[in-house]
């Protein structure tokens, strides 16, 4: 990131929040709004902004100067709503001029420091949503049961994984089939009665839902670059856990003869 701006800029405060709102998963029409509103607010001579998924671009002329920052690359990351949240309000109490410049960076910097869930809240909430998406899949008692212990161990290695920084894609394609091997082993140990119904709710948790629906409305805001970014890694994300399930199943077929698949 290259950036000519004082501590107190316009520019510096509107292009971080822009920033923030793109790491944690906001589309880009509220990126490109929230922006254009913070240099209203404060009355930027000019500015011009151009966001695109993984990349922000801001250009403006405050106090006769112009200034320039570019972030070439944008990591995306775990989703948080709860800074998109802050960022969002924070963005309405500079438009009613309750903060300067200096006041709303402080206040964005204790967003971007927001920490994430608790990780034994995480996990029982992975296990709890396993277990209820493989119930109202049709699964029985001990399936939502057996969905509940493959949701504690898929959580936790999702944190695991997350620490040693792997790729999204290498992530939810292992993911994927330890889910499926573990509820199989589960299942041959009785403690469950249809692999299917406990495999489609295990594995909920990696189904790339926001990005899909994050896609679909920038295409809706005309962002169709995007939009396409974000639908091509749905999709993508949507084929590994499509190969991690169904090479494991393959394979425990194969080898089982297909008697409990």
């Amino acid at each position: 990131m290259s950036e000519a701006s004082s501590t107190g800029s316009v520019l510096e405060l509107s292009f971080h929040m822009g920033q923030t709102l793109l790491e944690n998963g906001a589309e880009i029409s509220r990126v490109q709004e929230t922006m254009e509103r913070v240099a209203r607010a404060y009355h930027a001579e000019e500015f011009n902004v151009y966001v695109l998924t993984n990349a922000v671009f801001a250009v403006g002329v405050e106090n006769g100067t112009e200034r320039r920052m570019e972030l070439k690359h944008v990591p995306a990351s775990t989703i948080h709503f709860g800074r998109i949240c802050a960022v969002n309000q924070l963005s309405r109490e500079i438009s009613q001029g309750k903060h300067t410049v200096e006041e709303a960076l402080a206040r964005l910097e204790e967003i971007r420091n927001l920490p994430y869930s608790f990780l034994p809240l995480s996990i029982f909430a992975c296990a709890v949503g396993s277990a209820a998406f493989s119930f109202l899949f049709g699964g029985s008692g001990w399936d939502a049961l057996t969905a509940f212990i493959c949701g504690l161990m898929l959580e936790s290695f999702l944190y695991w994984t997350g620490k040693r920084k792997l790729s999204k894609f290498l992530t939810n394609l292992s993911a994927s089939a330890l889910v499926t091997l573990l509820a199989f082993v589960l299942l041959l140990a009785g403690l469950g009665q249809n692999l299917d119904k406990i495999i489609i709710g295990s594995i909920i948790r990696l189904v790339p839902g926001v990005a899909l629906t994050t896609s679909i409305r920038d295409f809706f805001h005309g962002d169709y670059l995007s939009g396409t970014i974000r639908m091509i890694d749905a999709l993508l994300v949507g084929g590994c856990i499509a190969v991690g399930v169904g090479v494991v199943v393959r394979i425990l077929s194969t080898l089982t003869g297909g008697a409990l698949l």
